[in-house]
């Protein structure tokens, strides 16, 4: 008797182990993808994830490729960088629908457009661009309308400006390494030194403008939303007619930094 419970007890001690390692390798799985969104940058070396992680390239590398075969990772077979990939992204949303960043921010942009009486919009970032997400728009015969999922460069106007602004020295000299800062308007920042100086003024005053630099006739001011890690997760703006709507406006600087505070707080920013 005494040897069949031995048996009996062994498989079972074995199984314990084994869902152990089982449950350790999906945490190391789950840490890899959380830090693709923890790190700001829109795509990560194995040698970059494995210091930060303190894991073997090894191992970030059969993590990465378990990831890949479903569509959580992309890869970009010419400089072996990896991003986050459509099913990412679907999850992405699946949160934002829960959470409703734009229901958080729907009360302040109604604010701001019946105080303004302009178009005020909400931004997220994809990557290299940036889309609007939402609007609320004045009842003026003459006002702006924005295209809802349309990516844009982030070179050009105040909300792609917003975004730029708030991201490290490395990641802006490898955007500007990556990408031409092409003419959208005659009014666009094309020379990177003096895009440089305008983002630098951005990130003291905290918040950006634009005349014309995206949409001829357009003017803008956009302000940056932070998640409760410090991160810029979202950018909201004011927009008009370049002949009706001053955005270097005190008063308005000053209502829509309040306003995406607010919003900062509520994802836990407490603007230290």
């Amino acid at each position: 008797m005494p040897s069949r419970t031995s048996e009996a007890t062994a498989p079972a001690a074995e199984d314990g182990d084994g869902q152990s390692r089982s449950i350790a390798a999906v945490e190391r799985a789950m840490d890899v993808l959380l830090y693709f969104g923890r790190s700001g940058r829109p795509d990560l070396g194995v040698t970059e994830i494995a210091t930060a992680l303190g894991l073997t390239k090894a191992a970030v590398h059969r993590i990465l490729t378990a990831l890949r075969s479903r569509e959580l990772i992309t890869v970009d077979p010419s400089t072996r960088r990896y991003a986050l990939g459509h099913a990412a992204v679907t999850l992405g949303r699946a949160y934002l629908a829960r959470t409703d960043l734009r229901a958080m921010a729907g009360p302040e942009l109604r604010a701001l457009a019946a105080e303004t009486g302009e178009t005020a919009t909400l931004s997220l970032r994809r990557g290299d661009t940036r889309l609007y997400v939402d609007q609320v728009v004045p009842e003026h015969e003459l006002r702006l309308d924005v295209n809802i999922g349309i990516p844009y460069p982030l070179h050009a106007g105040s909300s792609s400006k917003a975004f730029l602004a708030f991201v490290d020295d490395d990641e802006l000299d490898v955007y500007l390494e990556r990408h031409r800062l092409d003419e959208i308007t005659d009014r666009t920042i094309t020379d990177p030194a003096k895009l440089r100086k305008e983002l630098a003024a951005i990130r003291k005053r905290g918040y950006a403008t634009s005349r014309g630099e995206r949409q001829p006739g357009a003017t803008s001011i956009a302000a940056p939303v932070y998640d409760h890690d410090g991160h810029v997760v979202a950018v909201v703006s004011v927009a008009g007619p370049v002949g009706r709507f001053k955005p270097d406006s005190p008063e308005l600087a000053k209502s829509l930094l309040k306003a995406t505070g607010r919003i900062s707080a509520q994802l836990g920013y407490s603007g230290a």
